[in-house]
C-alpha cells in the first residue's frame, strides 16, 4: 500500500478531485496548508504599508491506495493540478506499513 501526498495550488482542487473520481479513488484527505519552494513568495500592500508573504497557501491532498493505482494517481493529480508556472506543487508517495477500517476492523486493501 501507499500513501500519496500531493502539495497543490488551492484553486486546482476541483480538477485534481474530479480526476482522481474519473479514475475510479472516491476517497481522500484534503488539508490547508503553507509553504515555499522555489516559488519564494511574494510581497503585498495593506493600508499602505507593504507586507512580505513568504508562505504561499496550499493545500495538501492525501490518498491512500493498493501498489497498483500509485501511477494512475500520481498520472491523473499532475494532469489535473499542472498549470505550467511556477508554484503548481509537489507529490510524494510514502510506504504504507499498515491500514485499518475503525468501522469493520478491515486491514489492509480491504480498509482502503
Amino acid at each position: 500500500m501507499k500513501l500519496v501526498v500531493a502539495i497543490i495550488q488551492p484553486h486546482r482542487l476541483d480538477s485534481v478531485r474530479q480526476s482522481l473520481t474519473e479514475i475510479g479513488i472516491n476517497g481522500m484527505t484534503v488539508t490547508e496548508v503553507r509553504g515555499y519552494g522555489r516559488q519564494k513568495g511574494h510581497t503585498e500592500i495593506y493600508r499602505g504599508a507593504e507586507y512580505t508573504i513568504s508562505f504561499m497557501p496550499k493545500l495538501k491532498v492525501e490518498v491512500a491506495l493498493p501498489d497498483d493505482r500509485v501511477e494512475d494517481v500520481i498520472g491523473a493529480i499532475t494532469k489535473a493540478a499542472r498549470t505550467g508556472k511556477i508554484g503548481d506543487g509537489k507529490i510524494f508517495t510514502i510506504d504504507l506499513d499498515a491500514a485499518l477500517r475503525v468501522r469493520t476492523g478491515e486491514t489492509g486493501d480491504d480498509a482502503l
